[in-house]
């Protein structure tokens, strides 16, 4: 579940993005009734299995059932909420054809809020780290991946010093544009973890080293995806 708006006085139209069927918009009937079978269960966060009677203009559900709630974990953490509304904002705008299947854009969102919720294997990570994560592997789903191991303007093998959201990632000192970032090399090492999803080299990081690389995503992603995302800058920075 992606996100919802209120229709009428007890309907509501939901976003979802399918396995199949990439965004689909539908109408779950009555929802927004007590009495409602299912309304619980169309909630943002939420995996559940869907189904969908053809409609005029927007499918209409028919039935709902709840396979996961990440959505229970979330609730209870300022942090983990705001960082989950940015991956459902990231998807949404990154899967802009409704219908079009994007089954990598789906796994990655799915991985995202599992792991925000529930944490790795080998133990829970901070919140920005597993956002900074799921946004770098979305944009370079979407075609926006970040040069990390050569210059992205002249392609002068690296490794460079510098960051220029801008120029597309890495840059060298002959191409980089004024106002590039000069990230530390542990920065770079968890840039380079983040975006293969090498959650045991993420296990031992500074508080200052996340930060960092916070803010480089988040410079990132704005330029790519052409303005700032409204859920990132409610995130709680320490």
């Amino acid at each position: 579940m992606l996100r919802t708006h209120k229709l009428g006085e007890a309907d509501r139209i939901v976003t979802i993005l399918c396995r199949s069927q990439g965004k689909v918009r539908a109408v779950a009937r009555g929802v927004r009734r007590t009495s409602s079978k299912f309304g619980a269960r169309l909630e943002p966060f939420s995996h559940v299995d869907v189904q969908f009677a053809v409609g005029r203009s927007l499918d209409i559900v028919t039935q709902v059932q709840c396979l996961h709630p990440y959505g229970d974990p979330l609730a209870r953490d300022y942090g983990l909420y705001c960082s989950g509304e940015t991956m459902l904002e990231v998807a949404d705008r990154l899967v802009a054809v409704e219908k079009e299947p994007s089954l990598r854009q789906y796994r990655l969102l799915l991985g995202g809020l599992r792991v925000l919720g529930e944490g790795t294997s080998d133990g829970p990570r901070p919140a920005s780290m597993v956002l900074d994560s799921y946004l770098l592997r979305a944009l370079a789903a979407a075609g926006y991946a970040p040069v990390l191991d050569s210059c992205a303007h002249c392609g002068l093998a690296g490794p460079h010093e510098w960051f220029s959201p801008s120029s597309g990632g890495m840059v060298c000192s002959r191409c980089k544009p004024p106002a590039s970032a000069h990230p530390s090399a542990q920065s770079w090492a968890l840039l380079g973890a983040m975006i293969s999803g090498d959650w045991p080299a993420t296990r031992e990081v500074r508080t200052a080293t996340v930060r960092e690389c916070a803010g480089l995503v988040a410079a990132f992603a704005a330029w790519h995806m052409d303005h700032s995302l409204r859920s990132l800058a409610m995130i709680p920075r320490e």
